[in-house]
């Protein structure tokens, strides 16, 4: 999910929508312990964890969490996007890199359906990230996307494909990524955060390979989908139509991968969980979430738990023990 600008609307403007879209116009970044895997100072090369490769991203605007990578030896960004399965390109993006439809004579081109769309998939021979090699891929290949440009723009998404492969450890709030290397090497991730205070959440990855999380509103149990690439967290409508939860509308719209638009509302919620996880009462976004956003695979979800919460609530999420980390 990504934030539309309306043409004669202000984000920062609007009154109703400024907490939410706080994030999205500046971030202060801290660190938040002094342990390798929980925070390092801006300044210093990217801490060492045994067994594991360190690879720094930045946000962009609209909390976009970015990260430098190369692609067939050409320098590209690529959001990274637990939301996403598997790695994309933008389709120009991808025919600079020398990355394209993947051909067998003159009939064969092999596709991949993605949110109902059918893309061309195109193979890339190396991927790398400073030290970190990904190795060679298959790429889902997309009509462009006009990103925000500048230190925004993006090339396309780093999917669950290849952080699933490598176990990533992601700390939202400190800019690092963790990519495991040797799969003989444990970490006791769970013992350290609760050391630090951490509340640990189980994720379950859905039988369509989307990562979800438990909630509750109101005492009422839900689920929500953990994509770091939706830069705000949105519920669906009807949930909060059905707990009695007002909502005042807003001159922002979110656009999903489908090409769906939907205006978004903002409504105070004082008592959402996130697994046992209490969060700081605050405005979050309310929308018509389209359809193929709320099945993921047997489950209905009632919302997007998206970057200005994960980092706001210095959200760790490890794909190796499977566990959300949140304080």
């Amino acid at each position: 999910m990504r934030i539309h600008r309306l043409p004669n609307g202000n984000v920062t403007g609007a009154t109703v929508a400024r907490r939410i879209w706080r994030a999205a116009v500046l971030f202060s970044f801290v660190a938040i312990v002094p342990i390798s895997i929980f925070g390092a100072a801006k300044s210093r090369p990217p801490p060492q964890l045994s067994g594991y490769k360190a690879v720094r991203v930045r946000y962009g605007p609209l909390n976009k969490m970015i990260m430098s990578v190369n692609i067939n030896g050409q320098p590209a960004n690529l959001l990274v996007d637990t939301g996403a399965n598997q790695i994309i390109l933008d389709a120009d993006a991808a025919e600079s890199f020398g990355v394209r439809p993947s051909q067998r004579g003159l009939r064969y081109i092999r596709f991949t359906e993605i949110n109902g769309q059918i893309l061309p998939v195109g193979f890339a021979q190396s991927i790398m990230a400073g030290s970190m090699n990904f190795g060679s891929s298959p790429i889902a290949l997309r009509n462009p996307i006009h990103f925000d440009g500048g230190n925004g723009h993006v090339d396309g998404v780093l999917g669950l494909d290849i952080l699933l492969r490598h176990k990533a450890v992601i700390n939202c709030q400190t800019k690092l990524a963790f990519l495991k290397v040797d799969q003989s090497r444990q970490i006791n991730l769970s013992s350290i955060a609760s050391s630090e205070k951490f509340t640990r959440i189980p994720l379950l990855r859905e039988e369509n390979g989307a990562l979800t999380v438990p909630c509750s509103i109101h005492d009422q149990s839900a689920r929500l989908l953990v994509d770091t690439g939706a830069f705000v967290t949105t519920f669906h409508e009807a949930l909060f139509k059905s707990l009695g939860i007002a909502s005042e509308p807003t001159r922002v719209s979110a656009h999903f991968a489908s090409g769906t638009a939907k205006h978004i509302s903002a409504a105070q919620i004082n008592d959402l969980k996130i697994g046992d996880f209490k969060v700081p009462p605050e405005k979050f976004g309310v929308t018509a979430l389209p359809g193929f956003a709320l099945r993921q695979g047997s489950t209905r979800i009632s919302g997007i738990l998206g970057m200005d919460t994960l980092y706001n609530c210095h959200a760790i999420i490890d794909l190796d023990s499977m566990n959300l980390f949140l304080k």
